[in-house]
């Protein structure tokens, strides 16, 4: 959810809205967090006032990102719990040494870092070099990844898989926007989708399924998989939204080529 609509919400507001987003009723909500519907009901009205660790309660029971927790607690008249430092903050120097050592040490194989938004946090020396005649305006900060990867003028051309790649992306995109709700990623998903593609497209489960990612490069034909790393125990808002994806030759052939 974007924080300008948070801000014009009450904490009841909010929850119930989390609530309803999450499909379940106030009975499935306040068995899962062992209070009374009663109790749930008065508070998404506005006749009762949860208490700070309530808020947490329902947050935690609801699955919401950090960033929305915070945005509960200031809605109920709390400070936010969940720090949001800068990436090149001091506080966050552990996070980008290790970021840095993961994306170095996967070298020659490709790996990026992306934030909550898919845009380019960092990235290795083998994947920049995969965005050799990208359009310059898709390499202007701050970079979109899903952008950059099926826009016409950025690496569509090259994907031999395009449809399905391009499927497997949108499905990834789509489960983010159910579990954040966030405004921004469905429209990013609105503009991605209507980009031009003549391959069909099929139906993914990405949960389910390994989707290689086939690209020409240098007159050679990749084939790749991935895998995405995140914080396993965050207590910040920017650690928590990073992830890491790393690449994988899935033949001989591309780790050959990779290697060379």
């Amino acid at each position: 959810m974007t924080t300008a609509a948070a801000l014009d919400r009450s904490a009841g507001a909010l929850l119930r809205q989390w609530r309803e987003h999450r499909r379940l009723s106030q009975m499935e909500l306040s068995l899962r967090a062992d209070i009374s519907t009663r109790h749930l009901s008065f508070i998404e009205t506005g006749r009762s006032v949860p208490s700070r660790d309530m808020v947490l309660l329902l947050a935690d029971t609801l699955e919401l990102p950090l960033r929305d927790r915070n945005q509960l607690l200031l809605a109920a008249g709390y400070a936010p719990v969940y720090s949001q430092d800068a990436l090149d903050s001091p506080r966050l120097a552990a996070v980008r040494t290790a970021v840095r050592q993961v994306l170095t040490g996967h070298n020659p194989f490709p790996a990026v870092a992306v934030d909550r938004g898919w845009n380019l946090v960092e990235a290795n020396e083998s994947l920049l070099a995969q965005l050799d005649g990208v359009a310059a305006d898709l390499l202007a900060s701050p970079v979109n990844v899903l952008r950059v990867s099926l826009h016409p003028l950025g690496l569509a051309s090259r994907i031999v898989n395009l449809g399905e790649w391009r499927a497997h992306l949108l499905s990834r995109l789509r489960r983010q926007i159910v579990i954040t709700a966030d405004e921004s990623l469905a429209e990013l998903h609105d503009e991605l989708a209507a980009y031009p593609c003549a391959e069909a497209e099929p139906v993914v489960d990405s949960a389910d399924v390994v989707v290689p990612l086939r690209l020409r490069h240098d007159g050679a034909e990749l084939a790749l998989i991935s895998t995405v790393t995140t914080f396993g125990t965050p207590m910040d808002v920017t650690v928590a939204e990073l992830a890491i994806e790393s690449f994988f030759p899935a033949d001989a052939a591309t780790a050959a080529v990779l290697r060379g």
